[in-house]
């Protein structure tokens, strides 16, 4: 299994780092049953993220026919190179792959992202990860870990999943959201 995290201008460093770190950890774990890059849709190049200037290097191109699984973390503030200039190469190219995906499903985002999803023609859901199928999402941040390990128990199972979990001293919160069962009849 190949898994890809999307690396744009503007980039949330947690949203990437910790769900690689998770997923990185599962693939040792596993003894390699998949393996985890950074990528960008330009190709190999170095990456600004929203905060502080930190950079990644994003080490091949963003290729979805390629990858079992395509991560894409959310912004920190604008997204655009330092200056504040939109990078539009970067943003047109990474954001497509996500609301080609998205319309009319369920799907989370940070709190403060929830308005711009439901913009998006997706049904935003408050919860720390959604999984709609060939579409998960996590609600940013620290949701970052819960979304690695789910992806770890849904992917390879629960006992690589529980081993990377005790690795980081970490316990999941909350339930993994999924369009099953009978909805609320209040709330």
């Amino acid at each position: 299994m190949h898994i890809q995290i999307v690396l744009f201008d503007g980039f949330d460093p947690l949203d990437v780092v910790t769900p690689f770190e998770v997923l990185h950890a599962g693939a040792v774990a596993s003894g390699g049953a998949f393996d985890v890059e950074l990528v960008s849709a330009e190709g190999p190049r170095e990456v600004v993220g929203g905060t502080g200037g930190l950079a990644l290097r994003a080490t091949a191109a963003l290729d979805p026919a390629r990858a079992d699984i395509v991560v894409v973390p959310g912004a920190s503030g604008p997204v655009g190179d330092p200056g504040g200039t939109p990078d539009e190469g970067a943003a047109e190219a990474t954001i497509p792959v996500l609301l080609g995906r998205i319309e009319g499903r369920p799907a989370t985002s940070h709190h403060l992202g929830l308005d711009l999803l439901e913009a998006t023609g997706a049904r935003p859901v408050r919860a720390r990860v959604v999984d709609d199928g060939d579409l998960v999402t996590g609600a940013g941040v620290t949701s970052g870990l819960d979304l690695g390990l789910h992806l770890l128990e849904r992917e390879v199972g629960p006992q690589i999943a529980h081993a990377v979990e005790e690795l980081f001293a970490y316990e999941r919160r909350g339930t993994v959201w999924r369009a099953q069962g009978p909805a609320p009849a209040v709330f």
